[in-house]
């Protein structure tokens, strides 16, 4: 199959401003959080791009987005995540699609693209495929994580035979352990997924009886017991930006391995030496 289009989802009213958020890339330039997830998309080879938002926020995500060839759809509903790519199959029609959350910022030392990587496996194996990521089990509260095993001769690529949407740790444990992995972490999303149409149609069904409480693990858990569905392992690291700080160490990351990484690793060593030296003053009174 060949991947086209792709979804990036900015619609929940506790993300809605974060894709608008500034900060420097890799190249020392000043751009939107939306412009450096298009071209990441854009690496990928795919050059239609729907990105799903609050209804009145369109003018804010054109300007973010610099972007005359990006489609904009309304999430009529805060109905949540699910519901919002959803909301873009009139977009994707029957064809497979990439899908991009859209407070996610990616970096890695090597420059390599986990999107490009993943469309490319998609077409290889003609089906659904998940970025994936080993994560400790403190954060599993976060993420939606798969289980499975390991596809021979590929040491990153798994098939998924189960999802759950944020797990606990005792549920991890007993549906979602996967043999190779380092004890106390599990395959969680990367926010990032190739897509095929049977997603669009499983959501469809979902949503019509209880639309708010349908996730999208739950669609594809049902997806890994109808077809192919595989994960493929990253080892570039992902950021939420949406959680605390966690702007701040997606800026940190990208800064670090960029063009001014010198500058900016000898500035941060200077502020960490002067708040190691800086008198405490606990325990003197007024």
């Amino acid at each position: 199959m060949k991947i086209q289009k792709a979804v990036i989802t900015a619609a929940a009213p506790s993300q809605r401003t974060l894709p608008l958020q500034t900060v420097i890339d890799r190249d020392g330039e000043s751009r939107a959080v939306l412009r450096i997830l298009l071209d990441e998309v854009r690496r990928a080879g795919i050059g239609e791009i729907a990105v799903v938002i609050p209804p009145g926020d369109e003018a804010a995500f054109a300007r973010a987005a610099a972007d005359r060839n990006v489609r904009f759809i309304e999430q009529a509903q805060p109905l949540g995540y699910a519901h919002a790519i959803h909301s873009a199959r009139s977009f994707t029609a029957d064809e497979p699609f990439l899908h991009l959350v859209g407070d996610h910022l990616y970096a890695g030392s090597n420059g390599a693209s986990p999107t490009k990587r993943l469309v490319e496996i998609a077409e290889a194996e003609n089906c659904a495929v998940s970025a994936v990521q080993a994560t400790r089990e403190t954060l599993l509260s976060h993420y939606g994580a798969i289980g499975g095993y390991r596809i021979a001769g590929q040491p990153d690529l798994y098939r998924v035979t189960n999802v759950l949407e944020k797990p606990t740790p005792t549920e991890a444990e007993q549906k979602l352990a996967i043999s190779g992995l380092r004890a106390g972490y599990y395959l969680c999303f990367f926010g990032m997924h190739v897509l095929t149409p049977a997603v669009m149609d499983i959501l469809e069904h979902k949503l019509r009886d209880s639309p708010r409480s349908v996730t999208l693990s739950s669609a594809l858990a049902e997806l890994a017991s109808r077809e192919q569905y595989l994960a493929i392992e990253q080892t570039i690291r992902r950021y939420d930006i949406g959680t605390p700080y966690g702007l701040f160490y997606a800026q940190l990351a990208l800064a670090l391995t960029g063009k001014d990484r010198d500058s900016v690793l000898a500035h941060l060593l200077e502020v960490v030496a002067l708040h190691n030296t800086e008198p405490r003053n606990i325990g003197q009174g007024a």
